[in-house]
Formats: structure tokens, sequence, C-alpha cells
């Protein structure tokens, strides 16, 4: 490993970077190697998962929301710890691209907060550590999310496509990509539009926790027995989130009073109603498009759930598949996505502009600590 960003400033050559994630569904940290330019996707590398223990779960979720205090310490410490683990037995990264826990993003308000300490991880693993990728966009003015858009212009580009195309990722907040691969770069206006299409797993995680101790509904068993009701769907569409131009944004819990919708509900009906939501914000945020896509690819853990994949497929008006028809990693696309990210913090790229967050110009984001 090298101890030091020069020979990556420097270079212009491929990058061996290693990119790891913990997202907002809290179900582990997940790390990829991605060998890149920090232009054009080289190859994929080797890529690991760890999972957080129902007691560690706990404790990050006792930290959302909050800015300080004891809670986001212990969150802080379970998150370091976790990704140490993960990040260790790697071998020949030259850069790691560190994005750290959310667990507050209030962009208008009072910023976003991702805890992990970069520089520690630095000093631990001896590699060049590229962290807090969201703090600069949201200081110029930016939601500072979604952050994964650049790196879906380089894996449309890396699976030849011809014309637009959205990448829809359904992790914990559901947020989309359109892509004009066409665009001599992700910066360049009208190449990606994207933004937050509205909550995906959390709230439906967040009740089965509640009500029945698991963590999600394994491929959506639970919503296939339900029955969506229909007036809680139409109290969630008439949100004004919905109607809000993008780029925008959302944090975690602002739409924690899904859950309340449905709490007079059965298990089964409530899990159908909240999985409907995620697919109706979907398509309500699909008419924000320039143009159509020739095809919504569908990353994170929303992609497992059948019931889901099928409320998409009957709602939209193009063919809805799994980034793995693509030959991509759905569940490795954000790891990855940080892993690129890294390189283009460490020659000096963009990592963000108006079209993927509103921030006033292109930006790059990420502060850089050699170990």
């Amino acid at each position: 490993m090298e101890n030091g960003a020069g020979g990556i400033l420097s270079k212009t050559g491929v990058v061996a970077a290693l990119g790891v994630m913990s997202g907002t569904s809290l179900d582990g940290v997940d790390a990829a190697m991605l060998y890149t330019d920090g232009h054009e996707i080289s190859r994929f590398g080797a890529v690991a998962y760890r999972s957080y223990s129902a007691t560690e779960r706990a404790v990050v979720a006792a930290g959302l929301g909050k800015w300080s205090g004891p809670e986001v310490l212990a969150a802080t410490q379970v998150i370091e710890h976790a990704h140490l683990e993960v990040l260790k037995p790697f071998e020949g990264a030259e850069l790691i691209g560190f994005h750290g826990q959310t667990l507050a993003h209030a962009p208008r308000i009072h910023g976003t907060l991702q805890v992990g300490d970069g520089a520690m991880l630095a000093a631990a693993l001896d590699t060049p550590v590229v962290w807090d990728f969201r703090s600069a966009d949201v200081a110029m003015g930016g939601e500072g999310a979604p952050l994964a858009p650049f790196f879906h212009f380089a894996c449309a580009r890396h699976i030849g496509a011809e014309g637009p195309v959205v990448f829809l990722n359904l992790g914990g907040v559901g947020n989309l990509t359109w892509v004009n691969p066409q665009a001599d770069a992700p910066e360049t206006e009208g190449a990606l539009l994207a933004f937050d299409t509205g909550p995906a797993n959390a709230p439906l995680n967040d009740l089965l926790q509640a009500r029945l101790g698991i963590p999600f509904d394994e491929g959506g068993k639970i919503a296939a027995k339900g029955e969506v009701e229909h007036g809680a769907l139409e109290l969630f569409l008439a949100e004004p989130y919905f109607a809000r131009i993008p780029p925008k944004s959302l944090d975690r819990n602002d739409f924690a009073e899904m859950v309340a919708l449905v709490s007079e509900l059965s298990d089964a009906d409530a899990a159908a109603t909240l999985t409907a939501m995620c697919a109706a914000g979907v398509a309500e945020a699909m008419q924000h498009c320039p143009t159509p896509p020739s095809r919504v690819l569908v990353t994170g853990g929303g992609r497992h759930n059948p019931v889901l994949m099928q409320m998409l497929s009957v709602s939209l008006d193009c063919p809805v598949a799994p980034v793995e028809d693509v030959g991509l990693n759905g569940d490795m696309l954000e790891a990855q996505a940080f892993a690129y990210l890294a390189v283009r913090v460490a020659r000096g790229l963009p990592t963000s502009c108006p079209g993927t967050t509103g921030v006033r110009a292109a930006v790059g984001g990420g502060t850089l600590s050699r170990p």
C-alpha cells in the first residue's frame, strides 16, 4: 500500500481504489475494489460485506437524526470498528473512499453529518483516505446528495448505453439518476439529473423491526399477502415533496409519518402499502426525467423484493430490470461509487454539479487524509 497520495495525484493512469459504504438501511458495510482513472471504469475488483449485529444496528439507529451527543459518539465507534474490520483484509489498495454513516441530513438548515474519522482510518490502514464527501457541496448551496450519479455516468458508458438510461437505487431512501451517455462529461449541462424519489426500504424495515423483530421483508413475502390501503397511499402522494422540482434530497426519517398512516393495518396490509408507497414515489419522480429513458436499472436492496419490482414494472412506461442484467453488482454499486469518487477527489475532478445536487457550480467534495 502507498504511504501518501502524491503518486495518485500525479499519475494519469488507472488507480486501485477501495470504496466503502454504509447506507441508510443500516444492514451493514459494503466494500469494493475498483480500477479507474477517475473517468472510465477499467475493471471491477474484489468485494466484501460485513453485516451489523442487532446490537450494533440499534446503537447506530439511536444516533439517527442527531447532530451531537452520546448517541452520536456511540454510533461513531460502531461505524469505525465495523469499517476497519471489513477494510483490513484487502490488499493492493492505493486509495480508499470512505463514505461514513449518515446520521442527519438537513442541507438547508444544519448541513449534513456522516460519522467516522477518515484520518483515523488512513493511519490505521497506512493508506490515503478520501472522506467527508458531502460537506463541500452543501457549503456551496447543494443538497449534498445523491453523490453516486457521476459514477452512474461512468457505468452507462461502461455498459455501452447509447440513449438515456435511469439508475434507480432503492436503499433506505430511493434515488434516481437519469443519464445521457452521449454527453462529453458528467458535469456537462444535460448529462445528468439526479434526486431522491422518496422513502424506499427504511419505513418498511422499521415497521417490521418494531412489529415482528425482523430487519426486512425477505423476498416480499409479507407484502405479497397483503392489500394496499389506497387512502393511505393518496395521503402519502399529497406530500409537497413530490411537487418540488429536482434536484432535491431527503433525510432517512423525513417520511416517518408513513408508518403512522399504516399503524391500524395488519402486518401484511401495512407491508403492501409501504411497498406501494415506494413504487408510487418512483413513478412520480420519473415525470421529471428530461426525456423518457430506454430502461430503468435497479440497484440497492429493493431490487430483491419481487413485489416492489412488479409494482414498478406496472407503473413505469419502460422496461425495469436489476442492474445485474447489464453485468453490474447491485449490492456493491454504491461502494464502487465512492471508490470512483475518491479518485476524482484526489485528482481535483468534480464529484457533483447543478444537475445532481443543485449546487451552484460543479464541485469536487471530499477531504484527503494521508497516513
